[in-house]
């Protein structure tokens, strides 16, 4: 990828390979905050946020394949440690940057700034989540910066593309 260097990616830690994944595939659109050139590691502080994030993007994966119908997937739930010095999201650029729709519309301004902060050596940016707003989510902009990346728990999440809920349920598996 043109955007991301082989020296920044992890080697020899576990899950490195679901770490460079992140950084190297991303969207045809990119994210909230990183663009079709570079990925990055989106997380949030609570599950529930997680799920809230997952749940509408596969929605939006159901809605633009003309899915119709209940569907049921897997959801691993990863944690990761940060550390450094992150970017708030100011009133201004929260007004600008988390705006829900139209995707990708939306995230011109996030992506730009994003694209700002990354240059100037910033680790990420932490925000308040668009999809569950008293959620905080955190975007890391540098694979080496999401450290001790670990598996927790496994979800069982089924949705309809059409319907506003969805069903979690736990898989009593711990890797």
């Amino acid at each position: 990828m043109a955007g991301i260097g082989l020296g920044e990616l992890l080697y020899g830690v576990p899950e490195a390979h679901i770490v460079n994944a992140a950084f190297c595939h991303p969207g045809p659109h990119g994210g909230r905050f990183s663009d079709s050139t570079r990925g990055a590691w989106y997380a949030s502080v609570e599950l529930e946020t997680s799920i809230a994030e997952v749940v509408f993007h596969k929605r939006c994966f159901l809605e633009e394949g003309r899915i119709a119908g209940e569907l049921t997937f897997e959801y691993v739930d990863f944690l990761a440690d940060f550390h450094g010095e992150f970017h708030y999201l100011d009133e201004i650029e929260a007004q600008t940057c988390r705006q829900p729709d139209p995707m990708p519309e939306c995230y011109r301004p996030s992506q730009a700034l994003a694209i700002r902060l990354l240059y100037e050596g910033s680790p990420g940016i932490i925000y308040q989540s668009v999809r569950r707003p008293e959620g905080t989510c955190v975007a890391c902009f540098r694979p080496a910066l999401v450290m001790h990346p670990r598996r927790d728990l496994d979800y069982r999440i089924t949705l309809e593309a059409s319907a506003d809920t969805c069903h979690v349920e736990p898989i009593q598996k711990r890797h």
